[in-house]
């Protein structure tokens, strides 16, 4: 567990106590010795029984429309007030949670387990994680740093994002979650296909998990060769000036916030027990990074769920971040 770092109050906010990935903040969690099935996952993070439906906008009279609109509706699960969650097109094709999240047990099946679900954004966005049986630990008989794999599963009844997957690997110690993309080939982020039929979505569950180990394979050969490259702390500045050069023109609070974005990466990477055994490496600088992406800095919209979002894989731009910190510290 990572301790918090004293960072000012112009600092980054940090959220650095933790022992568990972020979007256990978010959703509902499941004691790990229970077999959830699907259908359990769902009434347990109340994503059950939404009945997702179309309602058209009736305009005044004198109104004229080109094209019909409709109010995405569900009924909320904790009162009878039904919630719109959307504004949608005529072509909007509604899918259950139900029905959306019928892949699972098939790799249920291939030894995985739900262990979270829930919604954010209002409802808009579902989501459920999986722990699937693959982790690698490096340096087993020395520090043993071990890195586990989930599969998080999410997707949203706005019409932004079709059922997305993303290949989750966790480090451990520190809950870094280190998603991003390893090259050409490797997949990390895909689509999930809705089939309707019960060998359909055994098929599916079989390429997911495909796809989730031939990815854990990869990233696992790659944290061992950066972990057994070394580094000086020249390096390590140079990699930071590298990916965060200060600009040549900064008022006085944003030359404060800049100084306190770079002060937390040094702390991270040269103070922070995330990084014993570790340090001097090219994995400690990956994930001294990461961490720092995370969990320590402000959030865009003032909310600190979405901070948790972020850290858990749903923020396209920190997941772009951390794609543009794997490169470079690979080109060290």
């Amino acid at each position: 567990m990572a301790h918090n770092l004293e960072l000012g109050e112009n600092g980054e906010v940090a959220f650095a106590l933790r022992g568990s990935p972020a979007w256990h903040k978010l959703g509902t969690v499941f004691d790990v010795n229970d077999e959830v099935s699907t259908k359990t996952m769902l009434e347990l993070a109340h994503l059950n029984n939404w009945d997702v439906r179309l309602e058209k906008i009736e305009y005044p009279e004198n109104y004229t429309s080109v094209k019909d609109a409709y109010s995405v509706v569900r009924n909320h699960p904790f009162n009878s007030n039904p919630d719109v969650l959307s504004v949608v097109g005529e072509r909007y094709k509604v899918v259950q949670n139900e029905e959306l999240f019928a892949f699972g047990d098939g790799v249920l099946d291939g030894g995985a387990q739900w262990e979270s679900a829930g919604s954010i954004k209002d409802g808009r966005v579902v989501f459920g994680s999986l722990v699937v049986p693959k982790e690698f630990i490096i340096d087993p008989n020395g520090i043993a740093d071990k890195t586990v794999t989930y599969l998080l599963v999410h997707t949203s009844h706005d019409g932004s994002t079709a059922l997305q997957a993303n290949v989750t690997p966790v480090r451990v110690v520190c809950q870094n979650t280190l998603n991003m993309a390893l090259g050409s080939g490797i997949k990390q982020s895909f689509k999930v296909r809705h089939t309707q039929t019960i060998s359909g979505r055994m098929d599916e569950a079989r390429r997911v998990l495909g796809l989730t180990f031939d990815h854990m394979n990869h990233f696992e050969e790659l944290a061992q060769d950066l972990f057994n490259t070394e580094i000086t702390n020249a390096q390590f500045d140079k990699l930071v000036a590298t990916l965060y050069p200060k600009p040549d023109e900064l008022s006085k609070m944003a030359s404060t916030k800049y100084e306190a974005k770079i002060d937390t990466i040094q702390n991270l990477y040269k103070v922070s027990p995330t990084q014993n055994g570790i340090r001097g490496t090219k994995w400690g600088a990956l994930n001294a990074l990461t961490e720092r992406v995370d969990y320590f800095r402000t959030s865009r919209t003032g909310n600190d769920d979405s901070l948790m979002a972020s850290a858990s894989g749903f923020d396209v731009q920190s997941n772009a971040e951390k794609g543009k910190i794997l490169k470079a510290v690979m080109a060290l």
